[in-house]
């Protein structure tokens, strides 16, 4: 009789759980169909980095100082913002009496962009949508900033990126572009389109170069003894292959390929930046950011945040992000992904550690 009550409570507990995956199953399948049906691509998100500066310094003020002291600060803010509201009130009456209209007086627009790029440059299809949203109402008077990570990668991802910045450049919107970390390679045909280029002290700059690279097993082949075909139309359709035999007029036409990208990619430079000596720099090398400077790659010294804050001074600074609708497969990718990248993280940290201990 026991052996008979587990058996139904095992029978109970495996039916609970299959039907909880079927459950699970149905609503990640319905949420995607959901998803489908809407055909919103995404959202844009659009903070106003004036008002996060000063709830930062608000929180910092009420910490800091004493109420007495704080009182004032405040009797004194209050004082200054009706003065503001008074002259703004005379300004709009002014408006109204000449030919002069609100966007000739209204303050200037700061439009701050984040791109962090991989490889395959990723980040273009944000960029790209972004952009689209400024440039609906941005005008001369305006600006954008760009704040640009990225090691490099792909020649035609990130062609396509530095024409988004192109379009920003055809409108007459100035374009300031800050590398705190790293602008290399393809990061840097991006950086190079700045009408300002700004650089943290440290952070990386240049590789004006191109690279090819792939393994080839074609030898390994030929000792298992296993033949591979590859048919192909046009002398030049395959030149470098992974299993395939490479011959010296394939390399040579590899090479000539390379040679000739760095050439475009030496010219858009140097068209974007007349001043540098490009045969000096494009080598290859990377520089920190001073050492940039020194060759005339960037402008000035100083992180992302300085360009931000000097701007929240004298202008209106909204951060504009587009966010692409995930489906419940990609958040849990996602997830996923993030928690096995901590772990790394932690583990390469704690290893570090143990070597420097």
């Amino acid at each position: 009789m026991e052996y008979l009550i587990d058996y139904g409570m095992f029978l109970a507990k495996a039916a609970t759980i299959v039907i909880a995956i079927v459950i699970v199953v149905g609503a990640i399948a319905a949420t995607g169909s959901k998803q489908k049906k809407s055909g919103k691509k995404g959202s844009l998100k659009i903070t106003r980095l004036n008002d996060h500066l000063e709830e930062m310094r608000e929180t910092l003020r009420k910490s800091v100082l004493d109420k007495d002291h704080l009182k004032v600060v405040h009797k004194e803010e209050k004082k200054q913002a009706k003065a503001e509201q008074k002259d703004r009130k005379a300004q709009i009456k002014q408006e109204q009496q000449s030919e002069t209209t609100e966007d000739d007086q209204r303050k200037k627009r700061v439009y701050v962009l984040n791109f962090k790029g991989n490889l395959a440059a990723d980040a273009v299809a944000s960029l790209r949508e972004e952009i689209t949203a400024i440039l609906s109402m941005a005008e001369t008077k305006d600006e954008v900033i760009l704040r640009l990570e990225s090691p490099g990668g792909m020649v035609h991802a990130y062609g396509l990126a530095s024409s988004q910045l192109v379009r920003i450049k055809n409108e007459k919107i100035p374009l300031t572009i800050c590398v705190d970390k790293v602008a290399a390679s393809g990061g840097y045909m991006m950086a190079c389109l700045a009408d300002r280029l700004v650089a943290a002290p440290f952070a990386i700059i240049g590789s004006i170069g191109v690279l090819v690279q792939l393994p080839n097993f074609n030898r390994v082949l030929k000792k298992l003894d296993v033949d591979y075909e590859q048919i192909s139309a046009g002398e030049y359709k395959r030149t470098l292959s992974v299993f395939g035999e490479i011959t010296e007029k394939g390399r040579e036409k590899v090479q000539e390929d390379v040679e000739n990208i760095h050439d475009i990619f030496k010219h858009w430079v140097k068209d974007h930046r007349p001043s540098i000596e490009i045969d000096k720099i494009s080598t290859g090398e990377t520089w920190v950011g001073t050492q940039a400077k020194e060759r005339y790659m960037v402008d000035e010294i100083k992180t992302s945040d300085e360009c931000v804050v000097e701007a929240c001074a004298d202008a209106e600074v909204f951060e504009v992000e587009f966010e692409f609708k995930k489906s419940i497969q990609e958040k849990i990718g996602g997830v996923l992904e993030e928690s096995s990248s901590r772990f790394v993280s932690r583990w390469f940290e704690r290893s570090t550690n143990d070597i420097y201990q």
